[in-house]
């Protein structure tokens, strides 16, 4: 019984030690094993011993003598959140939103995760798509009659994207048939609302049908920035969720689509 007891506090240790491991990787990058072992009152090898598992779990990267944190482990969970959240619903309005592109068209996807969806529902059609988006590039690169132009930048793992003025400067330069583009929220008063600073308003003019996909989480919710009113949208494509008194007064604006 005793030493079970033993056992049991050793590991409670062991695990409440990987996490802070983790949360001081994630402000300082990177740490040697005689740092952590300084910093936490143990061996080295127990250090090692840590590291090993928690490089198993894909959070932290072994590097000589020491470690670092696995480059947006956290961030990427994140995004794989968004991505799941509404998932059927985004699937059917990718579906759509991707029907509506004609053979020889181009494009222009944002790097949102609906957006994504429809990404994969254009892999076989023949388009060229411009994004800055690294995760719509992904979900195309294998397609044979897509032809992708990405949009570089900085690269910002908690979105799989690029950001810059370059990335401003270069969608200015386009002018495709039709831009896709996500919303955080949309709000009745404020229009189109995003929670990223960054947010490329170029958009806007990148594309001759400027099209609005989100899902009915996003009606009636405010964020943190306005991103263009209602009335800049030549479309919007939406779920069934989205309840009538909200696709009301959106209908006396634009055109509204419903994925179903």
């Amino acid at each position: 019984m005793w030493q079970n007891q033993v056992v049991n506090l050793s590991h409670s240790e062991r695990s409440d030690r990987s996490s802070a491991i983790v949360a001081i990787l994630l402000k300082r990058v990177n740490a040697t094993f005689s740092e952590l072992a300084s910093e936490f009152g143990v061996s080295e090898m127990t250090i090692r011993r840590d590291i090993e598992a928690l490089a198993g779990g894909g959070q932290v990267i072994r590097v000589p003598g020491g470690v670092r944190i696995a480059r947006g482990f956290l961030t990427e969970k994140s995004f794989l959140e968004r991505e799941q959240r509404m998932a059927g619903e985004k699937e059917r309005i990718g579906k759509l939103a991707a029907s509506l592109v004609q053979d020889g068209e181009s494009v222009v996807l944002d790097s949102g995760t609906t957006t994504l969806y429809i990404a994969r529902h254009l892999r076989e059609r023949r388009c060229t798509v411009f994004t800055f988006s690294l995760a719509a590039l992904v979900e195309l690169a294998e397609s044979r009659t897509v032809r992708v132009e990405v949009i570089g930048g900085v690269y910002r793992p908690s979105s799989h994207d690029f950001v810059s003025l370059a990335v401003a400067e270069a969608l200015s330069s386009i002018r495709a048939d039709k831009v896709f583009f996500g919303a955080a929220a949309i709000s009745p008063s404020a229009g189109v609302m995003v929670n990223d600073p960054e947010a490329q308003r170029a958009l806007l003019t990148s594309g001759r049908e400027r099209i609005l996909v989100a899902d009915s989480s996003k009606f009636g919710q405010e964020a943190l920035y306005r991103f263009c009113g209602l009335d800049s949208c030549d479309l919007v494509i939406t779920d069934v969720g989205a309840q009538p008194k909200r696709l009301k007064p959106l209908r006396s604006i634009t055109r509204v689509l419903v994925a179903k």
